[in-house]
């Protein structure tokens, strides 16, 4: 594992860290992006899909990490830096000190290639959640830690969705979305179809009066659970081609995060089936 000691905030080996808080790298930069923090370092370097550039780390963070950093590639460099020069090259306070680059590919994984993969494995019983319009990286990296929490096999997002490889949604998903299966791309409604064409019964999840409660719906073997924006919902036409399907609440709510929704959704189905 190449060491590289950085003392200069301008160091251009280390141009895919600098201002991270204000660039999505994975809109550009060959496709690179960011992760922060030892959990979702630990995801990267064990678990992931995806390949290491590089590692960006505070010099008091080696000694704690070293375990985690025997499983880096002989050939990925690792530059050390002292706080103040990570801060500086970041732009803002790395209290983790723990930074990393990662690929996302040449090409990325698309919906009819998830679908085929899931019916090979699992050609009777699995669980998609899909996602429509979700532009806030929270709730997106919410939603990839509640899938995984709850078995789901993929996570197909439109082309409207931000992208699940952003740093604050891979924190925020706890690093899942760097091993979930996942494709991003398209509309919403090809997305439902694809999902219908493969066997798959599309819940889309809302609080429209008209919608079946939860509880009184029978959970399909191969199940698509399908969740809009925050604020707006599903389109009209994206609930009629799908089993509206809705979450029982108190009187004056009539909804709850959409991260919250697709929890409630993916356990009651991941219970059903437990049961």
């Amino acid at each position: 594992m190449p060491l590289f000691t950085v003392q200069n905030a301008d160091d251009p080996r280390l141009a895919a860290y600098t201002s991270i808080r204000e660039k999505d790298l994975t809109a550009g930069h060959g496709g690179r992006f960011i992760v922060e923090g030892k959990v979702t370092l630990a995801t990267l370097l064990t678990r992931s899909r995806f390949a290491v550039e590089s590692l960006f780390l505070c010099e008091t963070r080696l000694e704690p990490l070293a375990d985690l950093l025997a499983h880096v590639p002989e050939a990925v460099p690792v530059y050390v830096a002292p706080q103040d020069v990570m801060d500086a090259v970041a732009g803002f306070p790395i209290h983790r000190g723990v930074l990393a680059c990662g690929l996302k590919g040449a090409t990325g994984t698309n919906a009819a290639r998830i679908l085929n993969d899931i019916s090979q494995e699992n050609p009777l019983t699995s669980t998609l959640l899909m996602l429509s319009d979700l532009s806030n990286h929270d709730n997106v990296g919410a939603c990839f830690r509640n899938a995984a929490a709850f078995g789901a096999d993929a996570v197909l997002l439109d082309g409207q969705c931000c992208d699940p490889l952003y740093r604050k949604a891979i924190r925020v998903s706890s690093g899942a979305s760097l091993w979930l299966p996942f494709a991003h791309g398209g509309s919403g409604d090809g997305m439902v179809q694809a999902a219908q064409d493969a066997g798959y019964t599309v819940w889309a999840m809302t609080p429209h009066a008209g919608a079946a409660p939860i509880g009184s719906v029978t959970v399909p073997g191969k199940l698509a659970i399908l969740l809009g924006a925050e604020g707006p919902g599903l389109p009209d036409d994206l609930i009629s081609a799908a089993q509206p399907v809705g979450i029982p609440m108190s009187a004056g709510s009539d909804s709850v995060n959409v991260a919250t929704a697709g929890a409630i959704a993916m356990a009651h189905a991941f219970a059903a089936r437990a049961g």
